[in-house]
């Protein structure tokens, strides 16, 4: 990694138990609050109807560091997913950002210099399952977004790795669309 994060995206999936709905896959950007990702973030801080954009908490009082910028992929329409999505998927998304630091994963002496945008993958039966499991929840958005963070800043999956798989691995939408 240089010295230097300019502008950095990472990405990342972990499945969810049996039984749930509770797939996470966010997509992260990360870079200088100086650059077009600092830019970027800034320009976010307004309201679009249906996508939330809230700054990552721990809770309250507690803002992490690189400061960070969460919205859903989703569009939100009941208080109930609102709920889901600024409690354990936020909680989760915090804790994941903090450990990343802890962990280096996240230089800390660049956590004043950087900022992320994370847009979150919540699936909209979550709101209304009443076996919702919120461990499962958190489980699967913490794994994902630490997962996400050190793609973004590892430059991973590299093109060499994508050339070297681009005959062996495809697009699950693409199961039995071509034959093999």
């Amino acid at each position: 990694m240089s010295d230097e994060i300019w502008l950095a995206t990472g990405e990342a999936t972990v499945l969810a138990a049996d039984g749930q709905y509770t797939d996470a896959m966010p997509e992260v950007l990360i870079g200088s609050v100086k650059g077009p990702v600092g830019q970027a973030f800034a320009s976010m801080t307004g309201q679009v109807a249906g996508h939330p954009r809230m700054f990552v908490i721990r809770d309250l009082n507690q803002q992490v560091r690189p400061a960070t910028m969460m919205t859903t992929k989703m569009t939100v329409k009941s208080e109930d997913y609102v709920e889901l999505l600024g409690g354990v998927l936020q909680a989760a998304t915090a804790d994941a950002i903090v450990d990343c630091v802890a962990e280096g994963i996240i230089p800390k002496d660049k956590t004043n210099e950087l900022c992320m945008i994370i847009m979150v993958w919540l699936d909209p039966r979550c709101a209304k399952d009443e076996n919702l499991d919120k461990r499962d929840l958190y489980r699967t958005n913490y794994e994902a977004t630490k997962l996400a963070i050190s793609r973004a800043l590892k430059g991973e999956p590299t093109i060499d790795e994508l050339i070297a798989n681009r005959k062996t691995i495809s697009h699950y939408a693409l199961e039995g669309v071509f034959e093999e």
